[in-house]
């Protein structure tokens, strides 16, 4: 299989159904977005303070992203050849479950924290905002496409679960959590 196809050079691409889209299209630039987050998280996964149980979760998040990735590409009024992967709740559950889980050994938070204390910790920072914005993103897409509600809901506990697995990076890499002392 060829990775370049040429089909591509005159600033166009085909959306899952066959419709051809300038690649502004507002789904390329939905799934773009979320293929940059999975990016991300496969950067947090490998970096080597990375714990194992946290690497085996965030394989599974790049596999849902993939998934959601999916349902942007689709063209509803296309010609579908095969069948599309499911999001479903399970998923959103699973981000639950483990922020609940990362939560009990955390201390309470009191202010907001600033990013950074380690290079890991950094990097789920830095995926949580690519999450948020892809998640306004995908809310844009929404009001002008259908676009799943649990894909939006996903992303949304997504953030919150990268948020929660930088203060376990910063737990487990024993770095410090600067709070924001605000001025005024």
């Amino acid at each position: 299989m060829k990775i370049y196809t040429k089909t591509g050079d005159k600033g166009q691409t085909s959306l899952i159904g066959g419709t051809r889209v300038s690649k502004s299209h507002e789904r390329i630039e939905a799934y773009g977005t979320v293929d940059e987050l999975n990016s991300f998280v496969g950067l947090i996964r490998d970096h080597e303070a990375a714990d194992k149980h946290s690497r085996e979760v965030l394989t599974e998040i790049q596999d849902r992203l993939f998934t959601l990735e999916s349902h942007l590409a689709e063209d509803p009024d296309g010609v579908l050849t095969r069948k599309m992967p499911e999001l479903n709740d399970e998923d959103v559950l699973l981000l639950e479950k483990e922020i609940d889980r990362m939560n009990e050994s955390l201390p309470a938070l009191n202010s907001f924290i600033l990013p950074g204390g380690h290079t890991l910790v950094s990097l789920c920072h830095v995926g949580r905002t690519v999450c948020r914005r892809a998640e306004r993103v995908c809310i844009r897409l929404s009001s002008i496409h259908q676009v799943a509600e649990i894909d939006i809901q996903y992303l949304n506990r997504l953030s919150d679960y990268l948020f929660v697995l930088a203060r376990h990076f910063s737990r487990i890499t024993n770095s410090p959590e600067t709070s924001w002392k605000p001025r005024y």
